[in-house]
């Protein structure tokens, strides 16, 4: 079933999305609209059964390092340095009453 837009479609459509369509300019985007319907069709029309779905379209993979801290453990000396610290947590004056 192919679909198939009218001069009045394409100017509903371009008046909901708000788009500015002068009427030379209505033939052209009648046309390309409805080629992009035909290729919907088209697409639709091949059978995919027994196809799995893709994520992308190249198998692509994330080549991921170990998760390992390679940045020296600091905190010990950043608390010595803080105002007010209590079981490992900096303390700040209270600002919400």
């Amino acid at each position: 079933m192919l679909m198939s837009l009218s001069l009045d479609d394409v100017r509903r459509i371009a008046k909901l999305a708000r788009i500015a369509v002068t009427d030379t300019e209505l033939a052209a985007t009648q046309q390309q609209l409805n080629k992009i319907f035909t290729l919907i069709e088209e697409m639709r029309a091949v059978d995919t059964t027994g196809i799995a779905p893709m994520a992308h379209a190249q198998d692509v993979h994330l080549r991921l390092r170990d998760d390992v801290a390679t940045a020296p453990d600091r905190r010990d000396a950043f608390q010595a340095i803080a105002p007010a610290v209590e079981n490992g947590l900096y303390l700040v004056p209270k600002v919400i009453e």
